[in-house]
């Protein structure tokens, strides 16, 4: 009984928005006489194309896209790998590795790359130090990013110095960290650095201005643009888990 008054509900919604929207009458037919299936078709054949025409649009379809195929990147990655084992396919795979926690699977591909020519390539070096840090290797992740600087000084790449600071962070190299923390909450874009700045204060003896920053990335994001907020939901929302209530 529910389940045929939310289809009925469902018709009549459906029904009002092809006349509303100006759709041709064959869909009305079609939604009432397959309600389920013409529902669908009626979604992904006419709503979800307009959607997509539009930013927001764009990334509520990728939404429903990744819902329904969620290895789908890293499906194509592998599959382009295979049909051709070419630097540019295997980083490809190698970023879509890391995407999915794949840190082992990551790395070799990146070692595997950093040869020859390539061997000093700083996105690729970027690459393999987060593989390294995802394992767990703190000290290799700052030995390959030293080298990185060392080799590439016109690199510059503020998600590479935040993975620096996480790493010295990590080998409790207190005082390297809080520079290079300090460093990055000055001009660092987005709410990255500010939080896990935050993260080394609190765990630092330094509760009352973590707090302060936790507040500020989340006073700061409700001003911010719809985009920002979905862009960086992850970090707000443990940035607001801190925060004491």
């Amino acid at each position: 009984m529910v389940y045929l008054i939310l289809s009925v509900l469902l018709q009549f919604a459906f029904v009002v928005h092809i006349v509303k929207t100006g759709r041709s009458t064959t869909w009305i037919w079609i939604v009432l006489m397959l309600p389920m299936a013409g529902i669908l078709a009626y979604l992904f054949l006419e709503v979800l194309p307009d959607l997509g025409n539009t930013r927001q649009g764009r990334r509520a379809s990728q939404k429903v896209k990744e819902a329904l195929n969620p290895n789908k990147d890293i499906n194509d990655a592998s599959a382009r790998y295979q049909q051709s084992d070419t630097v540019e396919n295997s980083m490809n795979l190698a970023n879509a590795c890391l995407e999915k926690g794949l840190y082992e699977e990551a790395k070799q591909l990146f070692e595997k790359c950093l040869k020859g020519p390539l061997a000093d390539d700083p996105n690729l070096m970027f690459g393999l130090a987060k593989a390294e840090f995802g394992l767990g290797n703190a000290a290799d992740t700052q030995r390959i990013l030293d080298e990185l600087i060392e080799k590439n000084p016109e690199f510059k790449h503020q998600d590479a110095h935040l993975l620096y600071a996480r790493s010295l962070d990590r080998l409790d190299k207190v005082s390297d960290a809080q520079h290079e923390y300090e460093t990055l909450y000055s001009y660092y874009t987005g709410p990255d650095a500010a939080y896990y700045y935050a993260k080394f204060l609190s765990a630092n003896n330094a509760g009352n201005k973590a707090q302060k920053i936790f507040s500020e990335i989340v006073s700061s994001a409700q001003s911010q643009s719809h985009h920002y907020r979905d862009l960086h939901k992850t970090i707000i929302n443990q940035a607001k888990s801190e925060l004491r209530h």
